[in-house]
């Protein structure tokens, strides 16, 4: 199997990632032009510094890859980062080896140091953003349930709104980026 540095090597960049979505796309782009990263210079130096490199595992009909894929290729652009995207449904292999309590949740983000070692998994959610989402399903009705289909395709279209328009999930992605890579790039 390959080593997350060849997959990395391998893949395409965010950019064209972006560009060669089929869904989500419009959603994914407009929160890319909405969002500006705070300005933060230690975080920002330090990853000009280190320089690592990130591989997203990510699909383009996932909500919560388009939000946060557009908030790193934010943050890539202002440290001079590289970040590549594999397809989660397309490299299984790769993707059992950083699952989400047992599940192929994505995006999942990982940092690689300059010898291609992983010195960080991120994702799939920002914990604030991870509330919204069990609070929401925790008002769905048993699976059984007549209207099971219909108050969970409402919600996944809340859901989906929000992800686009509401810029503190946008800052918490952000927030949860920093602190997860800080900690990995100050060891």
């Amino acid at each position: 199997m390959p080593t997350e540095q060849q997959y990395f090597e391998n893949a395409k960049t965010l950019t064209q990632y972006m560009d060669d979505m089929n869904t989500k796309k419009e959603e994914s782009f407009s929160i890319y032009d909405q969002f500006e990263v705070p300005a933060d210079d230690e975080f920002i130096e330090l990853l000009k510094e280190k320089a690592p490199h990130v591989l997203a595992i990510t699909e383009d009909w996932c909500g919560d890859a388009m939000m946060n894929n557009a908030i790193v290729r934010r943050i890539a652009e202002a440290a001079s980062l590289e970040v590549r995207a594999v397809y989660r449904d397309e490299n299984l292999d790769l993707m059992d080896q950083y699952l989400t309590n047992g599940g192929r949740s994505i995006p999942v983000y990982l940092l690689l140091n300059s010898n291609g070692e992983v010195i960080s998994k991120w994702g799939p959610r920002a914990e604030k953003v991870q509330q919204f989402v069990m609070e929401g399903r925790a008002k769905f009705p048993d699976k059984e349930d007549p209207t099971f289909e219909e108050v969970q395709k409402a919600f996944y279209a809340q859901m989906s709104k929000e992800f686009t328009d509401n810029k503190d999930f946008h800052l918490a992605v952000y927030e949860d980026i920093r602190n997860n890579w800080l900690q990995a790039l100050q060891k």
